[in-house]
Formats: C-alpha cells, structure tokens, sequence
C-alpha cells in the first residue's frame, strides 16, 4: 500500500511539524481513506504493513488504531486484528446530535460565565483562523477549532460539565476534521464561529446556543456529503 498522498515518509517515531505526533499523521491519513471508501468495512489493518508503509515503529501505529477505535472506525476482532468498521450515516448523525446538545448547553453557560480574558483568548483565536482558511490548511484549522471548542467548555466554570464534553468530542474529533474537507466547509466554519462570538459578546446566551447547534449540524451535513461524493453512494 502506497504513501498517502504522495508524503515523503518521516522518520520513525519522528514529531511531525508543529508538534503533530506521528501517530497523529497516520490517524488523519486513515481517516481519510476510510470516510473516501479506499478502505472498506471490514479490511483489516495490520500493524507491521502500516509501520512499513509510514516508516515507522509500530509504536504510533498502534495508537493511531487505538484512536480510531475510540471513534468507531475501526475495532479489534477475535483472530481478525483491527478491521474499518461500517461507517453509517445514521450512527454519526446519531454522535453529531449529542455532541450539538452538549456544546449548546456549554456555550449558553459560557456565555455568562467567562471571564474577559477567556473571552479575548477565544476572538484571538479566532482571528489567527482567519490565515488557516486563506491558506486552507486542513491539519492547522483542526488544531484551532478543537482549542475553540475546548476553551468554551473550560469557560463553563463547571469542571464535570467541561470533562464529559472533552470525553464526547474526542469520539468525533476524526469526523469533525474530515467534514473540513468538503468544498468550502473551512470558510462557512469560521464563519459560523464569528456568528457564535457576536452572540456572546452580546451576552445572548440563547442565541450563542442556537448558533452553537447550526454549526454542529451544518458540520453533520458537510461530512454526510463529503462522504456521499467520494463513495458515490
């Protein structure tokens, strides 16, 4: 199996610009593979194939796997190894919708919670988005958006809330970098987060939430077309 997209091979157990652990290259690069349709239900992946084809240890491989096991793409099968499980339209609209309650309930909190330094870290952020669209680089829009999501739940003040949050979105984190790949997703993203920030600096805590819902179901239906033009299906 060839290198993904033509990527020079790094060296084993190498960090991969800005940080990216390896293991986080291979994740993206399944990911993929397996929301296109290269990889199909049921291929297995073996650990070895895939250390060779990346060069590397089968260290990340491993927790590359096991990060996608955590999403449900993949599982491990008695005598089969990890195999890509069937990726369903239903099952992820099913996650989409919880993880949109749980962000909703998060940002109206937030919104009269945060402090004005966590407010002015959030629009920073946001405005540093702006270079990531422009350049449509995917890997560093990804990185932004989870620090978006992750200050606002911090700025719940509520540290029960703010981990169950953490705990859910690390199930989609896969689905939600992926759905930035479909036509013009990455610019309606941070359009739709400024939308958000205007509501909060507002201090409209329900309109922050009903904003808040648009854009996880708005990321749902990109990922769903994403999926339907590159399967065909």
């Amino acid at each position: 199996m060839p290198p993904c997209h033509g990527e020079a091979r790094p060296e084993p157990g190498a960090d991969v610009g800005d940080g990216r652990l390896l293991s986080d290259r291979i994740r993206n690069a399944l990911t993929d593979e397996i929301a296109s349709g290269q990889l199909g239900a049921g291929t297995g992946l073996d650990e070895q194939t895939l250390a060779d084809r990346f060069g590397a240890s089968r260290t990340p491989v491993r927790e590359a796997l096991r990060q996608l096991a955590v999403s449900g793409l993949v599982e491990v099968r008695p005598r089969r190894g990890v195999v890509v499980t069937r990726l369903t339209p239903a099952r992820i609209m099913d996650m989409f919708e919880t993880i949109a309650e749980v962000e909703t309930m998060c940002v109206r909190i937030a919104t009269h919670r945060m402090t004005p330094i966590e407010r002015g870290r959030l629009n920073e952020l946001h405005e540093a988005s702006r270079a990531f669209v422009a350049g449509r680089d995917l890997d560093a829009y990804e990185r932004f958006n989870r620090d978006f999501h992750g200050l606002l739940y911090v700025a719940t003040h509520n540290g029960f809330m703010a981990e169950q949050a953490v705990a859910i979105r690390a199930r989609l984190d896969v689905f939600r970098r992926t759905q930035l790949r479909h036509g013009d997703r990455i610019a309606a993203s941070h359009d739709e987060h400024a939308q958000v920030l205007a509501a909060i600096a507002e201090g409209d805590g329900e309109l922050a939430a009903r904003r808040m819902r648009a854009h996880m179901f708005n990321a749902a239906s990109a990922l769903g077309r994403y999926i339907s033009d590159t399967t065909g299906s």
